[in-house]
């Protein structure tokens, strides 16, 4: 098996359907070796430039719904796609990695590759792009509505609260505090610990 066909074998299975074609053509322009991980807390991709490679790798977790999926995809290709054109020495979120992520979005800006409801976030994500997506909390909360286990059932996240309200989270209870950027200070009842937790975070209510 060639390593287009790999790719779009794996492609069809993460990506929205009418998104495979698109991004195989951003791989023909600028191969590269592709791979997806288990799940990682701190990012949702991985682009690093290997000066020592000829052809460099991306990574994305597995997990990712599939507009999640196609848009941490367009974020790593633009990170090759910047490299190539600019040189290895650009800052790997600076305003050239921002022009080529744009530039890659606005073909696939539109209801048949998201749904209305996630390109209004998308954007406005877009003028200003962040160095991961996940920062974002506009955006990440209303793609995490497609998530397989958010489908037919009302999720709370931690930003969603207010702070003194009490909430459980892996099975432990804690007092929301204050916010810091994109996490928030919580106290476990329990210890008395406080923790930081990030606003995504999917919690349940206690009444």
């Amino acid at each position: 098996m060639s390593s287009s066909e790999h790719l779009k074998q794996i492609l069809e299975q993460k990506l929205p359907p009418s998104a495979v074609d698109y991004a195989i053509e951003l791989w023909e322009k600028e191969p590269f070796s592709f791979k997806t991980t288990g799940t990682r807390k701190s990012k949702l991709g991985d682009f690093r430039y290997r000066r020592d490679r000829q052809i460099q790798t991306i990574t994305i977790n597995a997990d990712l719904n599939p507009y999640q999926f196609l848009l941490t995809y367009i974020h790593e290709v633009a990170h090759l796609h910047a490299f190539v054109k600019f040189g290895i020495d650009i800052p790997p979120h600076g305003t050239q990695w921002k022009s080529t992520f744009q530039q890659l979005m606005v073909p696939i800006l539109s209801t048949t590759f998201f749904p209305i409801d996630l390109l209004i976030p998308l954007r406005k994500h877009l003028k200003n792009p962040k160095a991961s997506s996940s920062a974002d909390l506009f955006l990440m909360k209303e793609m995490s509505k497609y998530d397989e286990s958010s489908i037919n059932q009302e999720v709370i996240f931690l930003s969603d609260l207010k702070p003194g309200n009490r909430f459980l989270l892996s099975g432990r209870e804690f007092e929301k505090g204050e916010t810091r950027r994109t996490r928030v200070l919580c106290e476990e009842v329990k210890s008395g610990k406080k923790f930081l937790i990030a606003q995504l975070a999917k919690v349940k209510l206690i009444a």
